[in-house]
């Protein structure tokens, strides 16, 4: 298992002066590809969920697959919520399996952005997970990036960023300072004395949305400003669209499998190259040392009922369970009933959290408390809690 605390892994990139790509997928073919290429580069990588891209695909099956992929890899992996628009967008991304989540009110004025990171952060932070905020906008320019990103570009001001950090607490802070959303016309222009205050000012590692229209020298100049993630979409999706394109022109009555031919392939080597020239490649081991391991915790609760009603106990323990799923960091609750009638304990809970951390702090949740002291001490007796985390 390779999922990792990417606080962990991006603090190692900050203080080694290299970047980690944060790539953002929209098919299994674009999951695929990115694992394949950080396995054979032998680099550290996020899996990126971006909340506009929802249309796209159905999140709630997309997120097993990634976590899977992430569990399965021998690199180290971070899931990624990527423009989260909302506090409500960030609980259900982690409930899913997302172990880090952006906020971007970057389209609100700084005190509405702020207020909104901070009520993300609080509840992130509650449950071990780290949060990358953004001040600034990086608009879109064409394509996608237009579409799903509107309005102008505002450059990021070092003295609102050292606010909004200050006040938010945010692990890591997306800046604009001249790139954009989608494709660029020609080379994009970057201030890099701008990026150079921000780091000053922040002193917190930053993160790049849009990295279309970059040269190699642009690239390898981020990291040693304190550039630490770079997201990355576009141009995955142009060198898809290209091979397509090509496979369509070749075989004009292909099938749709055949029109996906070398698609993989083409994202793969993308990803590769930017690896390569990020300078994550060649880290993974070094970076597997440094972090800490994502590890999902259950509870387990074993309990008798008291003599009611039985279609008053399973209404209070549909109602439980819809109660506790809402609580952030609760990855999943499933009730079962003993087969052999008369036992000690009759009915049996398991509850998975995505780390520890939520254990300690989800029992002062108000959602738990009524669960509790309402629901679960009126119809349960005999009981017995113990908590597990997976070893092997």
């Amino acid at each position: 298992m390779a999922l990792v605390n990417m606080r962990d892994m991006l603090y190692h990139a900050y203080e080694n002066n290299y970047a980690v790509g944060a790539f953002d997928l929209v098919s299994l073919d674009f999951l695929e590809a990115v694992i394949e290429a950080a396995e054979s580069c032998r680099a550290p990588v996020i899996l990126s969920i971006a909340e506009p891209h929802f249309s796209h695909f159905d999140f709630n099956l997309m997120m097993p697959a990634v976590e899977a992929a992430a569990k399965r890899a021998s690199i180290p992996v971070a899931i990624q919520l990527d423009h989260g628009h909302s506090l409500e967008s960030a609980i259900i991304a982690i409930n899913k399996g997302c172990n880090s989540v952006m906020i971007d009110a970057s389209d609100r004025d700084l005190r509405e952005n702020v207020k909104a990171t901070q009520a993300v952060v609080a509840m992130a932070h509650s449950c071990g997970i780290p949060v990358v905020g953004e001040v600034g906008y990086v608009a879109g320019s064409e394509g996608e990036g237009a579409e799903m990103h509107p309005g102008e570009i505002s450059l990021t001001h070092p003295a609102e960023a050292k606010s909004y950090v200050e006040q938010t607490g945010v692990d890591f802070l997306a800046v604009s300072i001249g790139t954009v959303q989608g494709r660029v016309k020609g080379r994009a222009k970057l201030d890099f004395q701008r990026l150079k205050k921000l780091n000053e000012a922040v002193n917190i590692p930053l993160v790049i949305h849009g990295g279309s229209g970059l040269n190699d020298d642009q690239f390898r100049k981020l990291p040693t400003m304190g550039v630490v993630k770079i997201n990355y979409y576009t141009a995955l999706s142009d060198v898809a669209a290209k091979t397509m394109r090509l496979q369509a022109r070749q075989n004009s009555s292909g099938s749709f499998t055949d029109l996906k031919k070398g698609v993989k392939e083409a994202i793969s080597t993308e990803v590769n190259r930017c690896m390569k020239l990020w300078g994550c490649a060649g880290r993974a081991a070094e970076v597997l040392t440094q972090c800490e391991p994502w590890v999902m915790v259950e509870q387990l609760i074993l309990h008798n009922v008291y003599s009611i009603e039985k279609h008053k106990i399973s209404q209070m323990m549909e109602e439980s369970k819809l109660l506790l799923s809402r609580i952030p960091g609760i990855r999943e609750v499933n009730i079962r009933e003993a087969i052999n009638d008369g036992g000690k304990y009759q009915f049996c809970w398991t509850i998975g959290f995505a780390n520890h951390l939520v254990i300690k702090n989800f029992s002062e949740h108000p959602d738990f408390i009524s669960f509790k002291n309402k629901l679960f001490q009126s119809f349960a007796c005999e009981s017995i809690i113990i908590n597990f985390k997976s070893s092997f």
